[in-house]
């Protein structure tokens, strides 16, 4: 089999399981569970023989027109290069391990079918965006993961955030999506064509007119998709979705797509210094400022959204100083350590069956009931904080060397104030990424909540997706010395300069924020844990549609979080209170005018309809009155208006002869 056919079967494989699975779904139950692991399974088999093939070498590229448009083509084309070859194996196997944990934890879920199936139709348009060549086929990916992510946050559809989530995550993103599409058009115009090949090669010639305009276009829709400052608000909210559908936007799709479409045409972007300069901007204030969010969460699942924000901050950072190469190695190494973060908050909330499952401050004793979870957490917070020689240490030095390169001026992809405005930024999110880490840790294992009734081992498909997980969260960055030739054939290995200073500042985080957390819980006597409702007998998922109903927990005297950001603690806990923003600026100004058009309708519209109607009623009336059904006065009234006419036509007559 060729490799094209190979790489056509990768995005195909998925999207017929889907189809199988929401036609077997009711009618053949049994299928359901295969029709849920295998195909995405297979897919990432064949995504791993298209690497293995393809090698890091020459581009892999077939193309066959879609349609005739009479201006620009439109082509289904099939482009694989290094960076699509290794992301395909990274969403085949993310995805893989998603549905495989999924079995486990919606196990007694009864919309499971179209749970798996929505997964899978979710994962084949991802690798559509990875391995297309088109930007018009691109874009029907791009879209479809819209609509998954809308449907698969509101899973829980019975509770009212569940519903607003989904709500939100599709509005905001189509936010971003509107100027994106306007890109793409203006890109394929400038270009002549919508084949990314072609695309490219008009960068390189100089014949684009309008790359700044562009460029910013496209980077409002990769703000939307991969949830960037200003577009980010609709991830945290996003979690009130199934924790293993968190697990697959987070590592592998939705989010990835943006970082990843930048990655593909940053040529198209590098043509306009200002807009490298914007991508520096709104990638720095990204890292840092959803780093301190995190640090004034109290649910876990919040915490690691807004961890998930940060690091796409450093992978938008990478590209804003040129680098593609650091960014999609970041995004490798984050996908492996932050799917394997929520799977393993997963089954902290499988193993808590509590209707307070995801508040750190309500947790305890869990260190020993899930020794699965806390092991492979550990590793995966390690890899977080980039200590070495976990995966994201190496990543993450990979970021830090691109941006020092630019700010020294020894790269002039961008300009170098782009590279400072990275550098700083991200050593300073160094410092918070560990600082949250390690709270997260302390609080989750260490805490002195109200501890759940122990219901036993979890199930042996979550627990063993967990350390599989762990190997590339562990080793992975050690790969960075081999992949070179994969991603443009820059250097990937950490400097002296940058990995002292990185690792510093993350030991730094670590141990301030243990030592602020001893000091306090020293201070705190021991309470009567916070009170919770035990559901001996609840599955996962319904537990967690229980929680999306709690208040906020109470104060909690002993976290670190609050002491260490002082009187940033409450607007970092409200995101910097930019909802707030966004309902001021726009949704108050959207619904005032609904409301303006509403009553314009109903008093000034609906007045002339309705007047109309009473003047055809009235007509109407008179006509009815004059219909008496009595014949003599039918008479009467036609020889009495014969009379009129008559005298009429007399005085007529009369007036003529006269003049």
């Amino acid at each position: 089999m060729t490799t094209t056919t190979l790489a056509v079967l990768v995005p195909v494989l998925p999207f017929l399981g889907a189809v199988a699975g929401l036609l077997l779904g009711r009618t053949a139950p049994g299928f359901v569970r295969p029709l849920a692991v295998l195909p995405p399974l297979a897919a990432a088999v064949l995504a791993v023989l298209v690497a293995v093939r393809q090698g890091g070498g020459k581009t892999i590229e077939a193309t066959t027109q879609l349609t005739p448009t009479g201006s620009v083509p439109i082509d289904l084309s099939l482009y694989v290069d290094g960076f699509a070859a290794l992301v395909a194996v990274l969403v085949g196997v993310v995805a893989t391990c998603v549905q495989i944990y999924s079995t486990g934890y919606l196990r007694d879920d009864p919309r499971y079918p179209s749970y798996a199936a929505l997964v899978s139709l979710f994962t084949s348009a991802m690798l559509l965006v990875v391995y297309s060549g088109d930007l018009m086929v691109l874009l029907v990916g791009w879209e479809i993961m819209g609509i998954c992510s809308y449907f698969l946050v509101g899973h829980y559809w019975e509770t009212p955030e569940a519903r607003s989530a989904s709500l939100k995550a599709f509005l905001v993103t189509k936010l971003g999506d509107v100027p994106f599409l306007i890109g793409i058009f203006a890109l394929g115009t400038d270009a002549g064509t919508f084949r990314i090949p072609g695309v490219l090669g008009a960068v390189a010639s100089g014949g684009l007119d309008h790359p700044t305009l562009i460029a910013l276009l496209l980077l409002a829709g990769v703000a939307g998709k991969s949830a960037q400052f200003p577009l980010h608000t609709w991830l945290p909210d996003a979690m009130a979705g199934p924790t293993p559908v968190s697990a697959l936007i987070h590592a592998a799709t939705m989010v990835a797509a943006g970082i990843y479409f930048t990655a593909r045409l940053l040529p198209v972007f590098a043509a306009s210094a200002a807009a490298m300069t914007v991508l520096a901007v709104m990638a720095a204030i990204t890292m840092v400022g959803s780093a301190l969010a995190a640090l004034a969460q109290d649910d876990i699942k919040r915490v690691l959204a807004y961890s998930t924000i940060g690091q796409l901050g450093y992978m938008a950072g990478a590209l804003a100083v040129g680098d593609r190469g650091a960014a999609v190695f970041h995004l490798l190494s984050h996908a492996a350590f932050k799917a394997l973060l929520f799977l393993a908050a997963g089954t902290v909330i499988h193993a808590a069956g509590t209707n307070s499952l995801t508040a750190m401050s309500r947790m305890s004793g869990l260190a020993k009931r899930v020794p699965d979870a806390y092991w492979t957490m550990t590793v995966a917070l390690l890899a977080l904080a980039a200590i070495p020689p976990f995966a994201g240490f190496f990543s993450k030095e990979a970021v830090l060397v691109a941006a020092e390169h630019t700010a020294l001026g020894e790269r002039d992809v961008a300009p170098a104030g782009a590279g400072w405005t990275v550098l700083v930024a991200g050593l300073l999110t160094a410092l918070l990424t560990a600082a949250y880490a390690l709270r997260l840790w302390l609080r989750t294992f260490r805490g002195r909540g109200a501890e759940a009734p122990d219901h036993g081992r979890q199930p042996i498909a979550m627990t063993a997706v967990l350390w599989v997980l762990a190997i590339p969260s562990l080793g992975f960055g050690l790969s960075a010395s081999f992949l070179d030739d994969w991603f443009d054939g820059n250097a990937l290995t950490p400097t002296l300069t940058t990995a002292v200073l990185g690792t510093c500042l993350a030991v730094a985080g670590g141990v301030i924020t243990y030592a602020v957390w001893r000091t306090l819980a020293a201070r705190t006597p021991v309470t009567a844990p916070v009170p919770h409702v035990a559901h001996p007998d609840a599955e996962a998922g319904q537990v967690e549609a229980e929680a999306l109903r709690l208040p906020h927990p109470a104060r909690d005297p002993a976290d670190p979080g609050r002491a260490l950001l002082g009187p940033l603690h409450r607007p970092a806990a409200d995101g910097f209170h930019l909802d707030a923003v966004y309902r001021a600026a726009f949704v108050r100004p959207v619904l005032a005018a609904a409301s303006l058009v509403r009553f314009l309708d109903r008093e000034v519209v609906d007045t002339y309809v309705r007047g109309a109607a009473d003047g055809a009623k009235g007509l109407g009336w008179l006509v009815r009155r004059a219909q008496t059904g009595n014949v003599q006065t039918y008479l009467s009234a036609l020889l009495a208006g014969s009379v009129v006419l008559a005298i009429a036509a007399v005085a007529l007559a009369n007036a003529a002869a006269g003049a």
